[in-house]
C-alpha cells in the first residue's frame, strides 16, 4: 500500500467507524449486542494499531541516554545521542511506513500529542537545556545512509555561562536539523464534527515545549549576559538583534507563531533587568561586607577620603544645572568672609580606626551613586533607593549578625561604634554631593540620606554605652570582695582589698590596650575618665561609710588610695606612642569627675583634726567643695576618738 494512502485510509476507516459507532449508542432504546462487540473490537483494533505504530516510532526516534542517576553532570551528558532513522533503506520503503504515515497514524489515533511530549520532554532534558547550561558543549551532526545522529562533543571553556549570541546558534541549529529530519511533516488533526485541520509537527512540539525552553533561557541564559555597567548597556544591541533573529528563524521553521514572546521583551528591556540586577547585586555585595569579620580594621584620618573618581561638573550632562542665584550670591558675598577661619579639619572625622568592611561598603555608596548619574532616569532612582537600603540593612543586620561579639569583646563593640560614627558622618553630605547629577524627580530634595544619620549615631552610641555597663559591672564587682575596705589591720582583710585594687587596675589597663588607636582619643579618655571615676566612687563611698577607722586602718587606706592615684593615670594611653600620652595623663581631673575627692579623701586619712578644719576653711577650702558637712563629720567620727578636740573640729564644720 503507497504510503500517501495508508494513513489517508485509516483516518477514513477509524474514523468513520468512530463516528457510526458513536451515532447508534446515542439512539435511545437502540440496545444490541451487536454494538457492544463492534466497539469492543473498535478498541482492540487501536490498540494493536498503537503497539505496531508505537514499535515503528521508537526505529525512528532512537535515544541513547546516560544512566538516570548520573544524566545532570557534563560528564553524562555528553555522551547523549539521539539517532533519527527517517532516511529509509529501499527494503523499508517497500515493507515499511514512512515517518509521516507513522506521525499522521498516531494522529488519528489520538496518540500524537503524548509521543511527542514525550519526545519534547527527552529533548529539553537531554539536548536544549544542557546547550544552555555548559558553555564547553557543542551539538555535533553526522549523516549517513540511513540515519542521522545528533551527538555532543565538549570544548575547553573558561566561562561560567555561555553568551546568548552562542546559546542561539547551538539551539537554532538543533532545530534545523529536527525541522529537515523529523519535524517538517504536515498532519491532519480529526476534529470532531469538521474537516480535519492541517498543522506540522515542529508547529505542535513548539507549543509544547517553548514556554519552559524560553524560561531557561531566560534564566539561564538572557540572566547572566544583563550588563553590570552602565557603560556596556551599548553593546548589548548586539544581544537583542540576535535574540531576534533567533525568533525569526524558528518562526520561519513554524516552531513559533504570533508576536513577540517573553524572550524578545525580556532582551529589549535591558534597562530595567540592568536596573533590578544592579541594584540585587550592590545588596549582595552589602551583605557580604556586613558579615564579614569587624576586626579587620583601617585607620581613618582627618585626611581620609573615599576612594572615588572626579564627579563631572554639576552643569555637565543632561541633569539639572545647580541654580544660577546660588553663584551670584556666592560672588556677593565673597567680601562678608569673615578673617576669623575656622581650622581645615573642624568638620572631619577624628582619627580612629573602622572596619576596612565598613570603608569598602561606603565606597560601594559612593560607586553606585556615581553609576546612578549617568544611568536613565528609572535605573537612577533604582540606584538612589538601593543606596538608602544599603544602610538600613546594615541598621538591621549587622548588631543581630555580630550581637554575641559586641557584647562579649570590648575592642569590637568600640570598632562597631567607630563604623556607626564614619557612616553618619558621610551620610551628612552623600546626598547633597550627588543632588544636582542624579535624575529631576531626586534634584527636588528626595536625594538625601540625612534622616538616617540620628539612627547611626544612636545605634553606635548604644552599643558602646552597653559595654560601659559591663565594664561598669565587672569593676563593681571586683570591688565587691574587697570587704568593704573595713577592719584594714587584719591582714587577710587587707589582701582582699589590695587584690580588690589590683584587679580593677588591671582591668583598666587592658581595656586601655584594647582601645589603644581605636577610639578617638576623645571619646577613649571619656570612656576610661568614666570607668576609673566609677571605681573611686565606690571607694569613697565604701570608706566614707566605715564607722570606726584605727589609726592603723587608716595607713593602709591611705596606702590603697596612693596605688589607686599612682597607677590610675597610666591607664590613659590613647595613641601607641608612649611619650605622646603623658599629656591626657596629666589631664585626668577633666575626665575623672571624683579625682579630687578622691584626693582630698587621702589628705583626710593622714590628717590631724587642725589640718581638717583649715581643709574645711568654713565651707570654702577645697575639702568643702568635695564632701558635705555630713560626711566630713562621719569620717572624724569614724577616724578620732570622742574627745574634746573632735567636739571643737565638728562644730567647726558646718
Amino acid at each position: 500500500m503507497e504510503g500517501n494512502t495508508y494513513p489517508c485510509c485509516v483516518f477514513g476507516l477509524y474514523h468513520q467507524a468512530r463516528s457510526n459507532l458513536k451515532m447508534l449508542e446515542s439512539r435511545k432504546g437502540f440496545e444490541l449486542k451487536i454494538l457492544k462487540a463492534l466497539g469492543t473490537e473498535l478498541t482492540v483494533q487501536t490498540q494493536n494499531m498503537l503497539y505496531h505504530l508505537g514499535e515503528e516510532w521508537q526505529k525512528l526516534a532512537v535515544w541513547k541516554l546516560p544512566p538516570s542517576k548520573e544524566s545532570s553532570s557534563l560528564e553524562s551528558v555528553v555522551h547523549s545521542e539521539l539517532h533519527l532513522h527517517t532516511v529509509p533503506s529501499k527494503e523499508e520503503e517497500i515493507a515499511g511506513p514512512p515517518v509521516a504515515s507513522v506521525l499522521q497514524a498516531f494522529a488519528v489515533l489520538g496518540e500524537l500529542h503524548t509521543k511527542l511530549k514525550i519526545f519534547g520532554q527527552l529533548l529539553l532534558k537531554y539536548i536544549l537545556k544542557p546547550l544552555i547550561s555548559y558553555p564547553s558543549l557543542q551539538p555535533c551532526t553526522e549523516e549517513q545512509s540511513d540515519v542521522f545522529i545528533l551527538r555532543f562533543k565538549s570544548k575547553e571553556s573558561s566561562l561560567d555561562h555561555s553568551s546568548p549570541v552562542e546559546v542561539f546558534d547551538k539551539i537554532r541549529l538543533v532545530f534545523e536539523v529536527l525541522h529537515k529530519y523529523l519535524l517538517n511533516v504536515p498532519v491532519e488533526q480529526p476534529v470532531e464534527d469538521k474537516k480535519g485541520c492541517g498543522v506540522t509537527l515542529a508547529e505542535l512540539l513548539g507549543d509544547m515545549i517553548w514556554e519552559e525552553l524560553s524560561d531557561c533561557l531566560i534564566q539561564n541564559c538572557l540572566v547572566n549576559s544583563i550588563p553590570t555597567n552602565s557603560s556596556k548597556l551599548e553593546q548589548y544591541i548586539e544581544v537583542i538583534k540576535s535574540t531576534e533573529e533567533f525568533e525569526k528563524a524558528l518562526k520561519n521553521m513554524q516552531f513559533l507563531k504570533g508576536d513577540t514572546t517573553d524572550l524578545l521583551k525580556y532582551a529589549r528591556n535591558v534597562n530595567s533587568h540592568f536596573a533590578n540586577k544592579k541594584c540585587q547585586d550592590v545588596i549582595v555585595a552589602a551583605r557580604n561586607l556586613m558579615t564579614s569579620e569587624i576586626h579587620n580594621t583601617v585607620k581613618i584620618i582627618p585626611d581620609s577620603c573615599v576612594a572615588l573618581p572626579r564627579l563631572p561638573d554639576p552643569g555637565a550632562g543632561d541633569r539639572s544645572k545647580m541654580p544660577k542665584a546660588s553663584e551670584v550670591l556666592h560672588n556677593d558675598m565673597g567680601n562678608l568672609e569673615n578673617k576669623t577661619k575656622l581650622s581645615q579639619y573642624t568638620f572631619s572625622l577624628p582619627t580612629c580606626r573602622i572596619s576596612s568592611s565598613v570603608e569598602k561598603l561606603m565606597e560601594l555608596a559612593y560607586q553606585t551613586l556615581l553609576e546612578a548619574t549617568s544611568s536613565t532616569d528609572q535605573c537612577c532612582i533604582q540606584l538612589f533607593y538601593s543606596v538608602r537600603n544599603i544602610f538600613q540593612l546594615f541598621y538591621d543586620v549587622v548588631p543581630t549578625y555580630h550581637k554575641e561579639n559586641l557584647q562579649k569583646l570590648p575592642q569590637l563593640a568600640a570598632i562597631h561604634h567607630n563604623n556607626c560614627m564614619y557612616i553618619a558622618h558621610h551620610l551628612l553630605t552623600l546626598g547633597h554631593q550627588f543632588r544636582y547629577r542624579l535624575t529631576n524627580i531626586l534634584c527636588d530634595g528626595a536625594a538625601t540620606f540625612v534622616d538616617l544619620v540620628p539612627g547611626f549615631r544612636r545605634l553606635g552610641m548604644e552599643c558602646f554605652l552597653a559595654q560601659m555597663r559591663v565594664q561598669k559591672g565587672e569593676i563593681l564587682e571586683r570591688l565587691s570582695s574587697a570587704r568593704n575596705f573595713s577592719n584594714m589591720d587584719d591582714e587577710e582583710n587587707y589582701c582582699a582589698a589590695n587584690k580588690a585594687i589590683r584587679q580593677v587596675l588591671h582591668q583598666l589597663k587592658r581595656l586601655g590596650k584594647v582601645w589603644q588607636d581605636v577610639l578617638p582619643v576623645n571619646v577613649y579618655c571619656k570612656a576610661m575618665g568614666t570607668l576609673l571615676n566609677t571605681a573611686l566612687t565606690e571607694i569613697v563611698t565604701r570608706i566614707a561609710a566605715l564607722e570606726d577607722i584605727s589609726a592603723e586602718d587608716a595607713d593602709r587606706l591611705y596606702s590603697l588610695c596612693r596605688t589607686m592615684v599612682e597607677e590610675g593615670p597610666q591607664v590613659f594611653t590613647p595613641l601607641p606612642e608612649d611619650d605622646k600620652n603623658k599629656k591626657y595623663q596629666e589631664e585626668v581631673p577633666v575626665y575623672v569627675q571624683k579625682w579630687m575627692t578622691f584626693k582630698e579623701l587621702m589628705i583626710i586619712l593622714q590628717a590631724n583634726l587642725q589640718e581638717i578644719v583649715d581643709q574645711w576653711a568654713d565651707g570654702k577650702g577645697p575639702l568643702a567643695a568635695e564632701f558635705s558637712a555630713a560626711e566630713v563629720k562621719s569620717l572624724i567620727r569614724a577616724l578620732f576618738q570622742n574627745t574634746e578636740r573632735r567636739a571643737a573640729a565638728l562644730a567647726k564644720i558646718k
